[in-house]
């Protein structure tokens, strides 16, 4: 019988208690599928419990994730190159792939309780990624960590990627015991971090992170443990009609719903303002279309009175698990979480800032050169309260100036339009080399005047997407790359916009002159007609670099996905229709026609 959303029908005895318990095998306590009831609907959560051996005399803080990728797939298994690489002392038979390493962990006095998403592993249910029921659940096994015997009733969140995100979502619900978090690259807002930038569908990611990650550990899924994704399910296989049944697939939820208030986007919204408990935000300079916006956007609008944000350099998976990072995270648990605050955590003796600088070139996918190389520095806030905002002014010469020089006539500049990654239609503005050292740190915004034709022939267009980069080039004419998610070479940073989309709430709490705040609503739809030139401010996701002199600033402005966009393209048929498209682009010059980049520049200390 297939399961539903609301309500889901449990075939007799399918929730029996198939837990074991492994007291001689390790080095701490192994307790495998303990079931942990729903609190809401007819259900159960299994998971995994690790914890340490004098635990069940003393009781000790408990470390939570909750996730899809299955809390019995081993790390090795999930993503063996990676694994090869994580640093050994963080490496074990439990080791899951985004998560804390149960042995090292329960090691330091920690218990670690590791829950498989309903709908996933051996947890049965409606599987619902990132939704409402889900982050309910996660509250539920919480809530259920606190209260175990030996648990000593407080419970810290640490995890990457999914099992950061999820982070905010539960915290912003406040489920009792919840004493800390620490969301390791994980995006905060689901619409503008993940699904939709700028209004414009992400596809590509999702469909490969869904199918591989996601749907390869549904419940009642054959053939996993063949092919060396976990156990079976435990209580058998389910046919496929039925698995279809009982899934609510992302990919097409996020293709059929383009608005922030329909019903799917308005379910898994919150208020980061709820978020109440000490919070540790660690983002990725090089996560530039995923996961970056939402770590500082967590760490700016989060309630909490002690919140701190600490930025990074590198791959995706790996330094979470360094050791000088792993430090930073048991420094900080143990602060909130077992009252040893030796590193002034509680007392606000911790700089709330801490970022690595990019500066000079150090490649990408260069650990130890990144190490070397990029300063750690401190600040007081973000953003930081020293910044100047400067405007760099387009022409139709194709140059970035810091005076706006008024062209005499109107003109524009044109590229086609529905660019792709194999062809893309791009133009690119230049600042000239620069005269001394600068650094750019913080938020920035392109204000551009665009227009749109159609071809000889073709459709009428009826929208423009946007689709922003800023890059660096080197004294010597070659651009300097950084590390990306996958270890790829990414530019500086990207930013996108729908046309139709245009529309800034200026009297949003949120909005800021250099972070425009845009509801995303389907009231907020504007028309885009041809020939008519339309003003709109585009957010471009932070960053952070220092530019030497002779370096040159570039924004390129093209209309699809340009090199350093990986796995995150935007590239959906139906999303980027031609008879919605096609065409030609322009940005237009003139004295009514000012076009330019705000830069937040950052003078030395």
């Amino acid at each position: 019988m297939a399961l539903n959303n609301k309500n889901p029908v449990v075939r007799p005895g399918e929730w029996s208690d198939i837990s074991v318990i492994d007291d001689t095998s390790f080095e701490y306590i192994f307790e495998q599928n303990v079931n942990v009831p729903l609190q809401t609907g007819n259900g159960v959560i299994r998971c995994n419990v690790y914890r340490p051996r004098p635990s069940d005399r003393v009781p000790v803080p408990v470390l939570v994730t909750y996730g899809p990728y299955g809390k019995d797939i081993p790390y090795k298994d999930f993503h063996a190159k990676s694994f090869s690489e994580v640093s050994p002392q963080h490496k074990s038979i439990h080791s899951a792939w985004e998560t804390p390493d149960p042995k090292f962990w329960t090691s330091q006095g920690y218990a670690v309780v590791r829950g498989d998403e309903v709908g996933t592993g051996q947890s049965p249910g409606f599987l619902n990624t990132m939704s409402r029921e889900t982050s309910e659940a996660f509250c539920d096994l919480i809530e259920w960590a606190a209260e175990q015997p030996w648990s000593s009733g407080k419970v810290g969140l640490l995890g990457i990627s999914y099992y950061a995100g999820s982070q905010w979502r539960v915290a912003a619900r406040k489920p009792k015991g919840l004493a800390a978090m620490i969301p390791w690259e994980g995006m905060s807002d689901y619409y503008r971090d993940r699904c939709r930038h700028g209004g414009i569908l992400s596809n590509a990611f999702i469909e490969w992170w869904w199918k591989r990650q996601v749907v390869s550990n549904q419940y009642g899924l054959a053939g996993r443990a063949a092919r060396n994704w976990g156990p079976d399910t435990i209580e058998g296989d389910l046919p496929e009609e039925e698995l279809e049944a009982n899934r609510r697939d992302q990919t097409i939820d996020n293709r059929d719903n383009s608005y922030r208030d329909q019903e799917y986007y308005a379910s898994k919204e919150y208020s980061l303002a709820d978020i109440e408990v000490p919070l540790l935000s660690v983002g990725n300079w090089g996560g530039i279309l995923l996961h970056l916006r939402g770590n500082i956007q967590g760490f700016m609008h989060a309630g909490s009175e002690f919140k701190y944000l600490r930025m990074i350099t590198g791959r995706h998976d790996l330094p979470f698990y360094y050791d000088e990072e792993i430090e930073i995270q048991r420094s900080f648990l143990d602060a909130f979480l077992k009252g040893n605050d030796s590193a002034g955590w509680a007392s606000h003796g911790v700089a709330p800032v801490s970022m690595v600088i990019r500066k000079g070139d150090a490649g990408y996918n260069d650990a130890a050169k990144e190490k070397e190389m990029f300063p750690m520095r401190e600040e007081q806030a973000w953003p930081i309260p020293r910044t100047d905002y400067q405007r760099l002014y387009l022409d139709p010469d194709l140059n970035l100036f810091a005076v706006y020089k008024p062209t005499s006539k109107e003109t524009k500049v044109s590229y086609r339009a529905l660019g792709t990654i194999e062809e893309p239609q791009a133009i690119s503005f230049k600042t000239s080399p620069l005269v001394r050292e600068e650094e750019i740190t913080g938020h920035i915004v392109a204000h551009l005047n665009v227009s749109v034709s159609p071809d000889r022939g073709g459709p009428t267009p009826c929208d423009i997407d946007l689709f922003l980069t800023l890059r660096h080039l080197g004294a010597d004419g070659n651009e300097i790359f950084y590390t990306g998610t996958a270890g790829d070479p990414v530019p500086l940073t990207k930013g996108w916009l729908r046309v139709s989309l245009r529309k800034v709430n200026k009297e949003h709490p949120k909005h800021r002159d250099w972070l425009p705040h845009r509801d995303y609503t389907a009231k907020d739809v504007l028309p885009v007609i041809q020939g008519e030139v339309y003003a709109v401010d585009v957010e471009i996701w932070p960053t952070c670099v220092v530019m030497g002199r002779g370096d040159r600033l570039v924004l390129e402005v093209a209309s699809g996905d340009t090199q350093g966009s990986g796995l995150f393209l935007h590239n959906d048929p139906l999303d980027r229709a031609p008879g919605i498209f096609q065409g030609m682009n322009h940005i237009h010059f003139g004295k009514q026609y000012e076009n330019y980049l705000v830069v937040p520049f950052i003078p030395p200390k």
